[in-house]
């Protein structure tokens, strides 16, 4: 079997969203859908078209963040992190299990005055509160 690496993706990348592909493209395989720990926090990221959703690592008042976990091999890992614009780039995560995978992760920056989503519980619920209203 050849090398893999696990990786955390909690937007754009998951199921059935615009840039899943790229992960199928390099041969990954969802491996499980869970939640961060608690201890994230969830904006809305408006640097990109359309928005990406920005996942910070916070000291206090954080919250579970629903994710995916895929298993990439590790001979497309290097290319898939390169391709990936800032303030996005990669960490690593801590699942509501206690375990840690790298994933996406954004920079503190980035989260300054863009909107705080963490109460709809992922990228999910923020896209189906778009749809709603």
């Amino acid at each position: 079997m050849s090398a893999t690496v696990d990786l955390v993706v909690c937007g754009a990348h998951m199921c059935g969203l615009p840039l899943n592909h790229q992960l199928t493209d390099a041969g990954a395989t969802l491996v499980a859908q869970t939640y961060t720990a608690a201890e994230y926090r969830l904006f809305r990221i408006d640097a990109f078209s359309p928005p990406r959703p920005g996942l910070l690592r916070v000291a206090a008042g954080g919250a579970a963040i629903e994710v995916e976990v895929w298993r990439l091999p590790l001979a497309a890992y290097g290319a898939f992190v390169a391709a990936v614009p800032a303030p996005l780039g990669f960490g690593t995560i801590r699942l509501a299990d206690g375990s840690e995978a790298q994933g996406f992760v954004c920079e503190h920056v980035a989260t300054v005055g863009a909107p705080d989503i963490s109460a709809l519980g992922g990228w999910r619920g923020y896209l189906a509160q778009q749809t709603a209203t």
